[in-house]
């Protein structure tokens, strides 16, 4: 069963191991899965795909007459053990629902006539173990940060030792938006940095925390006395926590560490949905489909050593609950999914990262516009 939320696995573990639930749920998942073969089928079949030098003379253009602000952390900055306390009013409690199949926003779901008493008693738990948590000190949370000179070559995002750009430490690898649209506007991340060509240098951030640290052993241990419930209530509060904190780091980064919007005054609501200057994509999701870029992000930050997060063979993280990404200052930023590809994208991009055509197209085989 493929979840496409993290914050989802726990209720469909549960279910997966109940033997009341087990039959139909797997049932009805095999539904399910047949109606998305055929609507792929069929939505593959009618994508109308522009040529990758078409979409590149139509790529977002920005002004880069605007001043660029300079970070205030010079490299990588960790944060071991950082204070639970400080995550709370992070927390979107509208997701924590959800991933209990509790579908309501929060806190107006406490009223709802069906469910309301359940999401009450579901929470009333969730605080209560989340208290007991931070009490004892079971889970922790640790996080680093970085940034580095930047510019954009192309479709992709050179990332520089020092502000001098003598020595290319990464290059970021981007995919560029194929789908015909009525905007003619064609996006990758690189046109989010400053060209390498204009000689202005630009900056660019990364970000891997968790909020897991600890959940595993945690989990099992209730596990070990036979209750399943809390096991899935101590990964969904750790899920809830890794979000919470790159939030919250997110909201340091503009304000101080950064320092781009200082000024920044906004309500938890407004920050929960994202109403700031800046994005934090992630490698793996819309905007950067390839889960590989994930290990040019690790080797970065030393994510491993610095934060004990660590990549499977997969490009999975470990603890799963934990968040990476990059971070994009400017005010033209906005999130945006890459989408379906045409074949002459994805040869170039294994060109471009020395990868072979098959190797290529399993990575990115979500987004392939064509059948292989």
């Amino acid at each position: 069963t493929h979840v496409n939320d993290a914050s989802r696995a726990a209720s469909v573990v549960s279910s997966l191991l109940s033997e009341e639930q087990k039959d139909n749920f797997i049932n009805q998942t095999k539904i399910e899965y047949a109606k998305v073969r055929e609507n792929f089928e069929k939505k593959t079949q009618s994508t109308a795909l522009i040529s990758l030098t078409e979409a590149r003379e139509k790529k977002a253009a920005l002004d880069w007459n605007t001043p660029i602000p300079v970070p205030k952390v010079n490299g990588t900055l960790s944060l071991e053990n950082y204070p639970l306390s400080n995550l709370i009013n992070r927390i979107d409690w509208t997701h924590f629902f959800h991933s209990w199949q509790l579908h309501g926003t929060y806190p107006k779901i406490f009223d709802d006539k069906i469910i309301g008493e359940e999401a009450k008693k579901l929470f009333a738990d969730a605080e209560s173990l989340l208290s007991k948590i931070m009490d004892d000190r079971s889970i922790t949370a640790n996080g680093v940060i970085g940034f580095w000179p930047a510019n954009s070559d192309g479709d992709d995002i050179k990332i520089f030792e020092d502000a001098s750009r003598k020595n290319i430490i990464a290059t970021l690898f981007n995919l560029r938006q194929q789908r015909a649209n009525s905007s003619e506007r064609y996006w990758a991340l690189s046109d989010l940095v400053a060209p390498i060509s204009h000689d202005k240098c630009d900056y660019i951030g990364a970000f891997a925390v968790s909020g897991g640290i600890g959940a595993e052993k945690l989990a099992q241990k209730y596990e070990s006395l036979n209750d399943d419930y809390s096991s899935i209530m101590v990964k969904a509060i750790a899920d809830r926590l890794a979000e919470a904190f790159a939030e919250h780091l997110h909201e340091r980064v503009r304000t101080e560490f950064w320092g781009y919007s200082n000024n920044e005054n906004l309500t938890n609501k407004e920050i929960i949905k994202g109403k700031y200057q800046g994005i934090r994509p992630a490698p793996g999701y819309p905007a950067c489909p390839d889960h590989t870029e994930k290990k040019t992000l690790f080797d970065l930050l030393d994510a491993e050593n610095k934060t004990g997060i660590h990549l499977t063979e997969s490009f999975a993280m470990a603890p799963a609950a934990s968040v990476s990404g990059w971070y994009f200052w400017r005010p033209e930023c906005r999130y945006f999914g890459v989408g379906k590809i045409n074949k002459d994208q994805v040869i170039d991009y294994a060109k471009r990262k020395n990868l072979s055509i098959d190797d290529a197209e399993r990575w990115l085989a979500p987004n392939l516009g064509y059948k292989n």
